[in-house]
């Protein structure tokens, strides 16, 4: 053995060491297994598996991210509360897609800016829950925790976690990913089929205006090709997917040692975040992830301090490399105005320049009266004004906005054109877990968000 395969034998051996320090701290909104030796059977065949995303993917994600930190660029991230292994169909990944893709459009002709596309998608499978059990009448069982560890049927089968499920987790997330690459690098996000991103779709409010603005996208183009310009760049798109880090025996079997550099990248996606429930700076979460080299994301609620911040950067973030680390708050509609700017006045007299992304849905959740999970669309958007307003107010930049949505013509979302009521979310709620905005409320967000992008003065 030579002294420089040596030398990386090492480096390798102290980084694998690193990686499972985690297991001495204490890991929150983790399952519980029933049989150990199937747990460690599909931790092996994860191991085995090839890397869902490339070292090389994940390093351009953290540049995009850098330009939307730096005012340069704008996040969009967007997808399903929690995948399901029933919903990662063709049509239904092609609709979230297109969505995102229209959503991207409107985003980037309407604030003049690029717009880095990060899907909910091809991971998100597994969801923390605030009670370890449900109760139905006089039976409690396991909550449902994802299609990653358990079924949503309330029987005991369905609801006993399933390590098999973490490899077919695996497998369906691969799929899911092949479908994406191919509809962003086959033609299918061609900027000049604006208009085709639209078939299907019910005909609303929303759509009109983004057929309008299809209509002032065609003729730009139209005006360029009679200049001779050149639109090879306008026939592919970078898309990237990220979920949730939360299951760790999933995360870390797909954790790989890149050979060209030495360091540890999270293979099962380009970006991964970190809970409001598991964002403890001495817990397994935060010090797995502050080993590896894709950009972390963390969710911040309203009791979120500046210190709570700070030590955050300090953990996950010590060389303060631009696109590394992403905020992603989540305050609600009624406190975001007290909250946000004391926080990012506090960030930014320490100097850190993180990303700034807000999560307008996680913090004004309600139950109707008929029992269903429901938001008012009119308190996302005005926690989404909120956040704009307190950068305005700090000096800081806007950088993204993150939401659970899908492409389906769902009734989740209490509100937006289409005045969907309560009586209404009966008749397409099919969310498992938390609602979602639907297309036409998606590009209704999308549109409200380019003309804050618009009025912002520290772009």
């Amino acid at each position: 053995m030579t002294l420089d395969v040596q030398h990386r034998t090492q480096t390798e051996a102290s980084v694998l060491a690193g990686l499972d320090y985690y297991r001495e701290l204490e890991a929150k909104q983790q399952p519980e297994w029933p049989d150990p030796d199937a747990v460690r059977e599909a931790v092996t065949e994860l191991q085995s598996q090839p890397p869902l995303v490339f070292a090389g993917e994940v390093d351009q994600l953290r540049e995009r991210l850098a330009q939307a930190a730096r005012g340069e660029a704008f996040l969009l991230q967007g997808g399903d509360c929690a995948e399901t292994f029933a919903g990662a169909t063709a049509d239904q990944i092609k609709d979230r897609v297109k969505t995102l893709l229209q959503m991207a459009v409107v985003l980037t002709y309407g604030a003049s800016m690029p717009v880095v596309k990060l899907g909910r998608m091809a991971g998100q499978f597994a969801k923390p829950r605030s009670s370890t059990t449900e109760t139905r009448g006089d039976v409690t069982l396991p909550a449902y925790r994802g299609d990653i560890v358990n079924g949503y049927d309330f029987t005991p089968e369905s609801r006993r976690a399933d390590p098999s499920r973490l490899v077919r987790g695996y497998h369906t997330s691969a799929s899911t990913l092949n479908l994406i690459r191919a509809f962003t690098q086959g033609g299918f996000a061609d900027l000049r089929q604006v208009h085709a991103w639209n078939k299907g779709f019910v005909s609303n409010p929303a759509n009109q205006r983004y057929e309008a603005l299809a209509e002032e996208i065609d003729r730009a183009v139209r005006f360029m090709i009679a200049c001779g310009a050149d639109f090879s760049a306008l026939k592919t798109t970078e898309f990237y997917v990220s979920h949730e880090s939360l299951l760790l025996d999933y995360e870390r079997p797909m954790t790989r040692i890149d050979s060209r550099t030495g360091n540890a990248y999270n293979t099962s996606s380009h970006f991964l975040w970190i809970g409001e429930r598991t964002r403890e700076i001495d817990g397994a979460h935060v010090d797995f992830l502050s080993r590896v080299r894709n950009p972390i994301g963390v969710k911040l609620g309203p009791t979120a301090t500046t210190d709570d911040a700070l030590r955050l950067i300090d953990k996950l973030d010590p060389e303060r490399e631009p696109g590394r680390l992403t905020f992603i708050t989540r305050m609600g509609a009624s406190k975001i105005r007290d909250v946000l700017p004391g926080l990012l006045q506090g960030v930014k007299d320490s100097g850190a320049t993180p990303l700034w992304v807000t999560d307008p849905m996680h913090g004004n959740g309600i139950t109707t009266p008929n029992g269903y999970k429901t938001r008012r669309f009119d308190d996302v958007m005005n926690e989404l004004k909120g956040f704009f307003e307190a950068h305005r107010e700090v000096g800081t930049y806007p950088g993204g906005i993150h939401v659970e949505l899908t492409g389906d013509d769902v009734t989740e979302c209490l509100g937006g054109s289409e005045n969907i009521d309560e009586e209404t979310l009966a008749t397409r709620y099919e969310s498992l877990c938390d609602p979602r905005l639907n297309h036409m409320q998606s590009l209704e967000l999308a549109f409200q968000v380019a003309e804050e992008l618009k009025a912002h003065p520290y772009r």
